[in-house]
């Protein structure tokens, strides 16, 4: 089977590109694959047969509840946050032409822990239910408006991206270390546990929400793939062919914006997820900039993979966070080092 290949349908022809078809594919199965595994692992172990009996409504009572109420919001909300992260980092990197353009870096993720933090530390515990959320989506968009306000300069240029996406990552940090520092020692602790990214105690209430939000963002940020694929080849480039710059660079970071303020609401700022993916995604379909599908999927597969990493296979169980993040700091640190080579060749 050839790289890609031309098929035609009457007048119509277009080309099919193999890797890239079957890349996604293939991470869909494995994400079936992790979700089933997953939904019958824990300190109460089930059978696959058992679980797809209690999927279909033939378990036994307490299969049921383990299985619909227990494991499977928590399963589904890291799909979900993995997907959003996923697209949302191909979005950035792409845009930026930078693999250093994540939510990580450019601070946005950290803009919802300060927004979280506060919410606990300020309110002394009080809030509770959906305020932390609600106060974490307000962080991460209010650092986008930022990030986006403070970049425009009659378009946005990736460079000046990543450089103030920094500034403001050590802003956000330094605010949410004061927040802690002040905070009594009950509150402090239970900020710093949500704030490592967590699928702990994930119910439907948390999952419905999110896939809601992402019905309405995934579709625009696939919508957004066409305009990518020219802002890739710069910014006079894109304007020749007719690109309405300032308007498409402004619709690109909200959405990816929107992507990354739902999934830290729902589960937390699960680092490394959005810097990680894209650059595997692009490395195994073969392509020119990071796939947004590809992207996703396999952000899904490793935040779910990981948790069931962290659930089943470590001595103690942990947030999936620390997981992710134990897998792309030594990545941020070989992108960093291969910068710098290249830099000096």
């Amino acid at each position: 089977m050839t790289a890609r290949t031309t098929v035609r349908l009457g007048p119509v022809s277009g080309i099919v590109r193999w890797r890239q078809l079957v890349v996604p594919l293939a991470a869909l199965a494995l994400l079936v694959l992790l979700s089933a595994v997953s939904l019958g692992r824990g300190d109460f172990p089930i059978a696959i047969g058992d679980v797809l009996r209690t999927l279909a409504g033939l378990g036994e009572q307490a299969q049921e509840f383990i299985v619909l109420e227990l494991r499977a919001p928590r399963i589904v909300v890291g799909l979900l946050v993995g997907l959003a992260l996923g697209i949302a980092g191909a979005l950035f990197q792409t845009f930026a032409r930078n693999p250093l353009a994540s939510p990580d870096v450019l601070g946005i993720t950290q803009g919802a822990s300060v927004g979280a933090v506060a919410a606990i530390v300020l309110s002394g515990g009080a809030l509770g239910g959906l305020g932390v959320p609600v106060a974490a989506l307000a962080g991460a968009l209010l650092t986008g408006g930022l990030l986006f306000v403070l970049t425009w300069r009659a378009g946005i240029d990736g460079y000046r991206l990543v450089l103030i996406g920094i500034a403001l990552w050590s802003a956000m940090a330094a605010l949410t270390d004061w927040l802690l520092t002040n905070a009594e020692i009950h509150d402090a602790a239970a900020a710093y546990v949500w704030i490592t990214g967590s699928l702990n105690a994930r119910t439907w209430d948390n999952a419905v929400p999110l896939a809601l939000s992402l019905v309405v963002l995934v579709p625009l940020a696939l919508a957004a793939s066409r305009v990518l694929g020219v802002l890739q080849f710069g910014d006079d480039t894109a304007r020749g062919l007719g690109v309405r710059l300032p308007l498409a660079q402004a619709a690109v970071v909200l959405v990816a914006v929107g992507l990354v303020a739902t999934s830290v609401a729902a589960a937390g700022p699960i680092t490394f997820v959005a810097l990680v993916v894209p650059q595997i995604a692009v490395r195994l379909t073969g392509g020119s900039r990071p796939p947004l599908l590809a992207s996703g999927l396999l952000g899904a597969v490793l935040v779910v993979g990981a948790d069931l990493v962290t659930r089943t296979l470590l001595p103690q169980a942990l947030p999936v966070g620390i997981l992710t993040a134990a897998i792309g700091a030594p990545y941020l640190l070989w992108l960093l080092v291969r910068g710098r080579r290249r830099s000096t060749l």
